[in-house]
């Protein structure tokens, strides 16, 4: 799968991603600094999943209606690496399939698919 992940959401989070033998872009890594409408303009024209814990991005996509190509917003109590990636795990073992245009809502414990 190809996932850009955004600078908030980390680099352990990219460098696992592909160790997975998934394709990551990562902000943090490759383009530092980049603004929101950037990332999601990115995201889409170039066929990413966003991952980010940024919720302005459900603004863009309600309020804007910014078109995108599959987000995956994660909201933790634990905003540590091994938090995030752990929680990236679950989420691909149970809905990989599901992920490409959806605006997905991640916790620890939920994965609430918006609509």
């Amino acid at each position: 799968m190809r996932f850009l992940v955004d600078e908030c959401t980390g680099p352990a989070v990219a460098h696992w991603l592909c160790e997975q033998k998934h394709e990551v872009f990562s902000v943090y890594d490759e383009g530092r600094g980049m603004d929101d409408d950037d990332v999601i303009a990115k995201a889409y024209s170039e066929n990413w999943i966003l991952i980010t814990n940024d919720k302005d991005f459900g603004e863009k996509v309600y309020r804007e209606r910014r078109p995108h190509k599959g987000v995956v917003l994660l909201r933790l109590e634990d905003e540590r690496a091994m938090n995030k990636i752990a929680t990236l795990r679950r989420l691909l073992e149970a809905y990989a399939e599901q992920l490409a245009n959806q605006f997905v809502v991640v916790t620890e414990r939920h994965v609430r698919f918006a609509r």
